[in-house]
């Protein structure tokens, strides 16, 4: 039996390793066979291929059939698929109730002192970072929300609106929510009236037009991520953000900034 390398590379995503995928396609084919059939078949060495069957049976892949010699039945693709989606889900919450519980543990406070003595170390010169990606920017700029104390700016353009809105809202609410003042400039033309009446509650929005053609956010006038790059003319994958955590400069653009915010009018828009 010819196994394509690109189809059992597919296969692990059920999380099998390469041995295991091998073994299982070749049972799906047979519908019962023995160990040493399938190692035949598969091309598997048949020192491991009862190590393999073991494997696949406790993860619900296969079941071994009563009988001499022993022989193995393949389980339904379709039940090991809910098998699977089971198990990862049962993974992922106790992996989230360890995480959580990690929270009040004095491990985490013993991970904060470190980070923050090695901060105090760090030359404000390497206070710098850039990510390439637009989901990577905007983890960084979801960051600096999550950690605004006073103020929260953010310039993008219209169709940067629609996106963020979406992206950022749980955390917007949640920043309004601890007093933090949160301001959204961007050429507008209604096509993000939605993502405005989003955000309406959480934050003040106001039409720049082609007063700032930028995309930056600032965070307590400390700390900027900016964009290098117009979103119309970049691919999400190729867009770049540089990070920087200078009081002085951060400052200085929000200065710039406040001098045009204050002669806009705030933008409404009703759900």
């Amino acid at each position: 039996m010819i196994m394509q390398k690109e189809f059992i590379e597919k296969l692990k995503i059920f999380g099998l390793n390469s041995y295991e995928a091998k073994i299982w396609v070749a049972l799906l084919s047979r519908g019962v066979s023995s160990a040493g059939e399938l190692s035949d078949i598969s091309n598997v060495p048949r020192s491991r291929s009862y190590d393999v069957l073991e494997s696949l049976e406790k993860k619900g892949f296969i079941v071994m059939k009563i009988g001499k010699p022993i022989k193995y039945l393949a389980v339904p693709p379709q039940e090991v698929l809910e098998r699977v989606k089971s198990k990862v889900h049962e993974d992922a919450q106790s992996q989230a109730k360890l995480l959580d519980n990690l929270k009040e543990s004095e491990v985490l406070d013993e991970l904060s002192l470190l980070h923050n003595q090695g901060v105090d170390l760090v030359e404000p010169t390497e206070l710098t970072a850039s990510f390439r990606g637009r989901n990577k920017v905007y983890e960084q700029i979801l960051l600096m929300l999550k950690e605004a104390e006073k103020t929260f700016v953010l310039v993008t353009t219209e169709q940067g609106l629609i996106r963020e809105a979406e992206y950022f809202s749980r955390a917007f609410k949640k920043a309004h929510e601890r007093g933090v003042q949160i301001q959204i400039g961007a050429p507008l033309t209604g096509k993000a009236d939605e993502a405005i009446a989003l955000l309406n509650d959480f934050a003040e929005i106001k039409n720049i037009g082609d007063k700032i053609k930028a995309r930056f956010a600032i965070t307590d006038g400390q700390e900027i991520t900016f964009l290098l790059f117009d979103d119309e003319d970049v691919h999400p994958t190729y867009d770049v953000g540089v990070w920087v955590n200078t009081p002085f400069f951060s400052q200085a653009i929000m200065d710039l900034f406040e001098i045009v915010w204050k002669d806009l009018d705030v933008v409404k828009v009703k759900n």
